[in-house]
């Protein structure tokens, strides 16, 4: 029985190397198929045996080339995927938000020390409105402070629209389905546009709801109905005795939604306007 090594193949009449050279011997590791009921393990003498080496010192040396080899071609190929740049992009966004969220409420304690008055009233306040008293009142460092979360705001307003542009080009039909930017969050819990198009709609249906999915499965609280699709206008603004079901026929047509971007690659407007009809009639009360 042929038995296919990553240096060379082996049979009744012996072994027949497949060189020495790192590049090419990756090549032919990653094309190797072999099922576990039929692999024969072999010992690192049969490589020396076939001329591919001398010693075993030499053939570890040579395998860590191979992997090293195979694992930099594998990394290199996972950069080139359309979605690891919008993925990328999402965190930036994610992080933005935590920074200025920080910075607002950082600035907001030390003007109250200055400004006891301001304590009572400005957690309510909308944060822009809230940074716009800040800036009219503080001085030195903290007005300086104020005028950079200005600034980091209009950041994030710019790298929100560009997530929102890119997503529509990675995700045409997800993003058709719930907007750019929901689309590319999705993206972003998911891992990337290979892991979304493997999961099923039950799951895209509650992912960004793992608190409550855990507080459920641990205190038997009920269950989450949706995550981050709960963001879009038509799981909001459902009414509420049939948001859970909006949610659940949104998150079937983003499971397929995903499988298109992903081997397709481009818009279905057939598939597509059946969904949309399929969730608005989801949406209507019996």
């Amino acid at each position: 029985m042929l038995q296919r090594y990553w240096f060379g193949d082996v049979d009744e009449e012996g072994c027949r190397a497949a060189g020495t050279d790192p590049a090419a011997l990756a090549e032919r590791a990653a094309t190797l198929r072999t099922g576990m009921d039929s692999f024969v393990p072999i010992d690192w003498e049969v490589a020396r045996d076939c001329g591919v080496v001398r010693t075993r010192a030499e053939y570890v040396d040579l395998l860590r080339s191979v992997c090293t080899t195979l694992a930099r071609k594998k990394i290199a190929q996972s950069y080139q995927g359309r979605d690891v740049e919008l993925l990328q992009m999402v965190r930036m966004l994610d992080e933005l938000d935590n920074v200025i969220n920080l910075l607002q409420e950082r600035a907001a304690e030390w003007y109250q020390v200055t400004n006891p008055s301001f304590s009572r009233k400005y957690r309510s306040l909308p944060a822009k409105k809230m940074l716009g008293i800040i800036r009219k009142g503080a001085r030195g460092g903290l007005s300086d402070v104020a005028d950079e979360i200005d600034r980091l705001a209009g950041t994030r307003s710019r790298l929100m629209r560009e997530v929102s542009a890119r997503a529509d080009e990675v995700m045409p039909n997800t993003s058709a389905l719930i907007g750019g930017l929901v689309a590319a969050r999705l993206l972003s819990k998911a891992g990337g546009l290979p892991a979304l198009a493997r999961m099923p709609g039950s799951t895209i249906q509650v992912i960004g709801s793992e608190r409550a999915l855990f507080s459920h499965l641990r205190g038997g609280t009920p269950p989450p109905k949706h995550g981050i699709i709960f963001q879009h206008r038509r799981v909001h603004n459902a009414p509420r005795p049939v948001r859970g079901r909006v949610a659940r026929v949104l998150a079937a047509k983003l499971a397929i939604a995903a499988r298109l971007d992903y081997y397709r690659g481009e818009a279905v407007p057939e598939f597509l306007k059946d969904a949309q009809a399929r969730i608005d009639e989801a949406g209507v009360e019996a």
